[in-house]
């Protein structure tokens, strides 16, 4: 076990008292809680479902690692196009399939790491291709953060964007000034100041607040209870390949996680873990009618900022998260919050991320004056933020995923020295 860190607050098995606990595991909520309940809307899909089968997802990936990595595991925007389309031909029982076969291809892939064992990792990604994948993690979604803080719709709206900077700041006088507890949960006092000052704005609508009930009863899809399910090879073939490119970004999640709580995950518990954890996850969701499942750089984010990686915390997320998806009027309040407080605190969380990229470089003492490094940083960089997607048939690989197979394969091939450096 590696002892505690000077820049860790909080330790993977450290357990707060009950008045913080609650307090830290909303803020989680709260980080998680848009993107969640958004890939479900844009579907068609039951936001209550993707909520709770967010929650079960990621006490059942904190039980298969061992309760050793601290990572939020829920909805995925990569699968959302073939989803969409799913959802106009054969409807849930597809998606379902689908997700299903996306857990079985993790499941798959962590047994023969299992078998081989990941050793490889530490050949195949130094500092000089974490960092900069760490980075573009980060920075990949500075549009969608600069989109919810600025564009109202399809104009620009300057009540959006003073109301994101308002959010932002805010958020960084309460880290930099409160202390104890308060300073802990910055980012949920930025998100709840960020939401008044959209309510004096004008932007919050509470008519879907008064609308909903208290109580309310996710619309689970249960194969054999709810519909006959039938083989939609079609489904499996459009969302089973997909896998390989949230595998990528969840082992870039697990690398930034590695950097802040100085460990290396891919030996303790190691990748197989990691990887059957996310796999089952969205098994799970498949079988309730959620959406696929992967873990969340909005949670990262917060405990970059936070500096608490603990595991009671994220599973104090994930059961609340179980109970939101009940409380009717608890998930109203939150779908209310307008894009522009997220998008504002979006600005610290993925900026952070990308920070943590850099650290990683700066830490491991990369020299940019070697060529070899230089190329294999700019290739990742630009590829990855500029998202120079890969498409192939139906099946696209974002940015991320791209820039990283390269940069794995020009770390393996390129020599130590360019021949002008000899």
């Amino acid at each position: 076990m590696t002892t505690k860190q000077e820049d860790i607050l909080m330790d993977i098995t450290d357990r707060p008292s009950w008045g913080h606990w609650l307090g830290l595991s909303i803020q989680h909520l709260f980080a998680m809680f848009g993107s969640t309940v958004l890939v479900p809307i844009l579907v068609g899909l039951n936001p209550g479902i993707a909520l709770f089968s967010s929650g079960v997802g990621t006490l059942l990936y904190i039980l298969i690692t061992k309760g050793k990595i601290p990572a939020y595991m829920s909805s995925s925007f990569s699968f959302i196009v073939p989803m969409i389309a799913l959802m106009k031909t054969v409807g849930y029982p597809g998606i379902a399939q689908g997700t299903i076969a996306v857990g079985l291809v993790y499941l798959i892939t962590a047994l023969i790491v299992g078998l081989i064992g990941s050793q490889w990792i530490d050949k195949a990604l130094p500092p000089i291709v974490v960092g900069p994948i760490i980075m573009v993690i980060g920075l990949s979604l500075a549009a969608t953060a600069a989109k919810d803080a600025t564009m109202n719709g399809s104009h620009y709206d300057l009540k959006y964007f003073i109301v994101a900077m308002a959010t932002a700041l805010i958020t960084i006088f309460f880290n930099m000034y409160l202390k104890g507890f308060w300073s802990q949960v910055a980012i949920l006092l930025g998100i709840i100041v960020g939401y008044l000052i959209a309510v004096l704005c004008g932007l919050v609508d509470f008519t879907p607040i008064a609308k909903t009930p208290w109580f309310q009863v996710p619309n689970f899809q249960i194969p054999y209870l709810t519909y006959q399910p039938h083989f939609y090879w079609g489904a499996i073939l459009s969302l089973a390949p997909i896998a390989f490119v949230t595998m990528t970004e969840h082992m870039g999640h697990i690398m930034v996680l590695d950097g802040l709580t100085h460990r290396n995950f891919f030996h303790d518990p190691g990748l197989n873990h990691t990887l059957a954890g996310d796999g089952t996850a969205s098994i799970i969701a498949g079988l309730i009618g959620g959406p696929p499942i992967t873990s969340y750089g909005e949670n990262i984010g917060v405990m970059a900022i936070t500096k608490i990686y603990s595991i009671w915390v994220i599973g104090g997320a994930a059961f609340l998260a179980i109970i939101f998806g009940f409380v009717g009027k608890l998930s109203a309040l939150i779908q209310s919050i307008p894009s522009p407080v997220i998008g504002g605190i979006s600005f610290l969380l993925f900026g952070v991320i990308a920070s943590s990229g850099l650290r990683i470089l700066i830490d491991n003492q990369v020299d940019f004056n070697q060529k070899r490094n230089l190329m294999i940083g700019s290739l990742i960089l630009v590829i990855g933020i500029g998202n120079a997607f890969l498409q192939l048939g139906k099946y696209q690989f974002s940015g991320l995923a791209v820039a990283t197979v390269l940069g794995i394969i020009l770390n393996l091939l390129l020599p130590a020295q360019a021949a002008s450096e000899k």
